[in-house]
């Protein structure tokens, strides 16, 4: 990706329509429920904004990655979870309300988490890395930009014209699932000459971030005596991330075309695993009801 149309107005117009999405189902007291399951969202917030990254960083170390596909990693690991793991989340019988609560403080949270995370990303992987630092403040108004004000603006829409936000959950959810597939597929087409060689070096940590950190998010939230539900979320939540925004912000704020590319192959590889967490959370739901 080349910062060109596509860079420039398609990614971060297609991450407002997504997160515009994410902000129709929200509601100001999706911020509250904080209160009400305060262990749980700690539980959660820790996993993805602390423990996430720092075992993506452990993973670059361990498989050896280096230059732009650690940093793409490392974008990755700060991006939240999105409107995705909302929806994966209930189809897998989570607790939808936590979810949309993590990813909602989750979101504001990394206005300021992106930034940090990246500029030590690149100062530790890339060559010359402190020439090539975002600028902290631009970035975290890019950031607010293109998430919190479509976000902000959906939760608009929701307060004054419920009705019509609920009618228009469905087709902008729609919408946003074929633009990610447009995104990642961009970003795939951008490299197709060296895309195998970059799945061999970025697809074993994704797929080792991916797995790890919906099983650690799992069984960690179960040691911690959270119920099956919300143990189910916090998985989710941590392990499946926000990838269009981890394009966006490789492509558009870095214009780093390869760095787009850990974030695709992840968001390939977390459907996989969304779709066996739903099949085993739904079987797990019956086998609970027919011995209840």
């Amino acid at each position: 990706m080349e910062n060109n149309v596509l860079t420039q107005v398609f990614l971060p117009l297609a991450l407002g329509i997504i997160m515009l999405g994410m902000g129709l189902s929200l509601k100001l007291e999706d911020f509250k429920r904080v209160v009400l399951f305060p262990k749980a969202v700690a539980v959660g917030l820790f996993s993805q904004l602390i423990l996430l990254p720092v075992l993506a960083y452990c993973l670059i170390l361990v498989f050896g990655l280096g230059t732009e596909m650690a940093v793409g990693i490392m974008i990755l690991s700060a991006c939240p979870g999105g409107a995705t793991s909302n929806l994966i989340s209930h189809l897998a019988k989570g607790d939808t309300a936590l979810s949309i609560t993590l990813t909602a403080i989750s979101s504001l949270a990394t206005v300021i988490s992106i930034p940090l995370i990246v500029n030590f990303a690149i100062l530790e992987f890339m060559p010359n890395g402190q020439e090539q630092q975002l600028d902290v403040i631009k970035t975290v108004l890019a950031v607010l930009v293109i998430t919190i004000t479509p976000v902000s603006l959906g939760m608009f829409i929701h307060s004054r014209l419920e009705g019509f936000a609920r009618k228009m959950e469905k087709p902008v959810k729609v919408l946003s699932a074929l633009l990610l597939a447009l995104i990642i597929m961009a970003a795939v087409l951008k490299e197709k000459e060296h895309i195998v060689e970059y799945f061999s070096l970025a697809g074993p940590v994704a797929l080792s971030l991916n797995l790890l950190m919906l099983l650690i998010g799992f069984y960690g939230s179960r040691l911690l005596r959270l119920n099956s539900a919300q143990s189910i979320t916090i998985s989710v939540e941590t392990g499946i991330q926000n990838g269009t925004l981890g394009i966006t912000i490789a492509a558009t704020l870095i214009g780093n075309s390869m760095m787009t590319i850990p974030s695709a192959i992840y968001s390939l590889i977390m459907f996989v695993s969304a779709a066996v967490l739903i099949f085993l959370g739904n079987r797990k739901s019956v086998y609970s009801r027919q011995t209840a």
